[in-house]
């Protein structure tokens, strides 16, 4: 385990400290009962054979021995209720923090990563910390608790028997150490392995309908089974080193209590032992070692988290966008769509291999503007977009909305401004009106009819069986991707935001589909600030306002008409749309 890992496992187990501190103590309170339990059962054996007492004087001792053994066992739930506790809300506060992370990293560094692999670190990298904090850790306590307690209760009862137990102690310990490193290693093989193949069967089955259409379904199959029999052989490597440490510590112990039942007995029968104080000794040896082999067979847990460990640190030290690292102060009152004036102010932004996107941008929207950007892709009109959403910072310069730097502001307050209606609007598994309350948790049935009134989708959903509550596929299984488009118009009209974002809303869709979705916007975005991305320039009117980008910035800006007779970038682009 390295050390960040080490420290990071550590400082989660703060929180739990009573926790865990109670789980030990219960456990602790559990071998002292065994330590008086041995000492009573060598008692009445001892009386029995050699000082010719009677069964019937043991039922006392007999009754007080099972009531040690109820006391232990509800001890022993009580431990394990409360390390098991422990490790439970350690899980959860890791989750919490990994889903604080995504959302402060934003969606742009959320499609940089592999959905599998997300969800494999998400849930079986956080998984794989219950067991540690409440198996492994606890264990180490006990490993340490449990011997000293016990040599401290044989020490006065026969030290040299107390003696062979502290040289034969260290021998477990010992070779738990010579093989850590090596199962330590296989495990972090595996960890990776089992990523890797999250991450590859998730791309498959994502990407299912195109390996049917090319043929290459049983190519992918081939993949992910060479990929499951590299994993199942990993976990076999972890496991086999896990069960040949386990036989070799077994075979430690078992030959050190050997050794120690050989002294007892030579001792016994030279008349320098009391049967009573040997079998009492002889009773606890066992105790003795198995919280130190038990701590051998907890090692695969620490291996496991461990592994997860590093990946999950890895995640939470993932640097935040510099928007993060700004001091923000509370948003201004809500603004509304009269009011609403956005300003780019020599804006520079770049990708992280160094390539930019957009360079000393100025842009200025009165109240009310309607503004459509168009370009050749890549030339940062979606960037423009998301740095007014504020999922990326300018690197240079800043935007104003009402004057106030969105670099300062409260960027969840200023989101309740926008509505955005990307190129393919995502549906939700859940019911179709699970997938509007989104945009409006509180609005009513009648809320609901009016936003698919508008957005053209009330017809469609009036012909389905359970209306509202149908249940929609993820990803819009179960509607068209048109029909997808005007339930994403459908949730922008329940936002009543007073800025409309607008990324390329009809780029997939028909010509038919697209005017019909187009007129719809255009209703919604009356009286609002609109900022609209498109390809399709043949249906920009004449009155438009656009902005061309090319090479990191605005080049041409103006009504479509003028940009059109001007016969620049924007003319351009409109040929080259028509010859394609």
């Amino acid at each position: 385990m390295t050390s960040v890992a080490s420290a990071w496992l550590r400082d989660q187990a703060r929180p739990v400290r009573a926790l865990l501190g109670t789980g030990i103590a219960a456990g602790l309170l559990q071998a002292a009962l065994m330590c008086l339990g041995a000492w009573m059962l060598a008692h009445v054996l001892a009386g029995a054979i050699f000082h010719g007492r009677r069964w019937s004087m043991a039922w006392p001792w007999l009754l007080a021995l099972l009531a040690l053994a109820a006391l232990r066992f509800a001890l022993g739930l009580l431990q394990r209720r409360a390390t098991f506790e422990a490790g439970a809300r350690v899980a959860d506060a890791v989750r919490q923090a990994l889903e604080k992370r995504m959302r402060e990293l934003g969606p742009r560094w959320g499609t940089r990563q592999a959905s599998g692999d997300l969800a494999t670190r998400l849930v079986d990298g956080v998984d794989a910390l219950v067991p540690y904090y409440a198996g492994y850790l606890p264990q180490v306590a006990f490993a340490v608790l449990v011997p000293a307690l016990i040599l401290l209760v044989v020490l006065p009862v026969d030290p040299w028997s107390a003696l062979v137990l502290v040289f034969t102690a260290p021998l477990v310990p010992l070779f738990m150490v010579l093989a850590g490193q090596a199962a330590e290693q296989a495990s972090q093989r595996r960890w990776m392995r089992l990523r890797r193949m999250g991450a590859h069967f998730m791309d498959a089955l994502a990407g299912l309908t195109t390996l049917r259409l090319y043929r290459a379904a049983t190519r992918e199959q081939t993949l992910l089974e060479a990929t499951g029999e590299a994993y199942r052989r990993e976990t076999m490597a972890v496991l086999r080193i896990a069960f040949l440490s386990a036989l070799v510590l077994e075979f430690f112990a078992t030959v050190s209590i050997a050794v120690l039942a050989v002294l007892i007995g030579f001792r016994l029968m030279w008349g320098k032992l009391v049967f009573e104080q040997g079998l009492f000794v002889l009773l606890l040896a066992p105790e003795f070692f198995l919280p130190l082999r038990a701590l051998g067979t907890q090692r695969h847990r620490r291996m496991d988290a461990a592994a997860a460990a590093t990946d999950l640190v890895e995640w939470l030290a993932v640097q935040l966008p510099q928007v993060a690292q700004v001091a923000r102060v509370a948003s201004p009152s809500p603004i509304a769509a009269t009011q609403l004036t956005i300003d780019f102010e020599r804006v520079g932004f770049a990708h992280e291999d160094g390539r930019a996107v957009l360079r000393d941008l100025d842009l200025h929207l009165p109240p009310g503007t309607s503004l459509t950007l168009v370009g050749a892709s890549g030339s940062g009109k979606s960037t423009l977009l998301s740095l007014l959403m504020g999922f990326d910072v300018p690197q240079s310069g800043r935007i104003l909305v009402d004057g106030h730097d969105l670099a300062h502001t409260d960027l969840d307050a200023w989101r309740r401004h926008i509505a955005w209606i990307p190129q393919r609007a995502h549906v939700f598994h859940g019911s179709l009106r699970d997938n509007l309350l989104i945009a409006a948790a509180d609005a009513d049935t009648f809320t609901l009819w009016r936003a698919l009134q508008a957005a053209s989708l009330d017809g469609v959903v009036a012909r389905l069986p359970e209306g509202l509550d149908t249940p929609l596929g993820e990803r819009g299984h179960g509607l068209s991707g048109g029909e997808c488009q005007r339930l994403a118009l459908a949730r922008a009209w329940l936002r009543n935001a007073p800025l409309l974002l607008l990324d390329e809303p009809t780029q997939h869709l028909d010509d038919a589909t697209a005017a019909s979705i187009d007129a719809a916007l255009a209703r919604l975005g009356e009286g609002r600030t609109v900022i609209r991305v498109t390809h399709r320039l043949d249906g920009i009117r004449d009155d438009e306002l656009v902005a061309v980008l090319a090479e990191s910035h605005i080049v041409e800006h103006g009504p479509a008409d003028a940009l059109r007779a001007a016969g620049g970038h924007f003319a351009g682009l409109l040929a080259a749309e028509r010859a394609a």
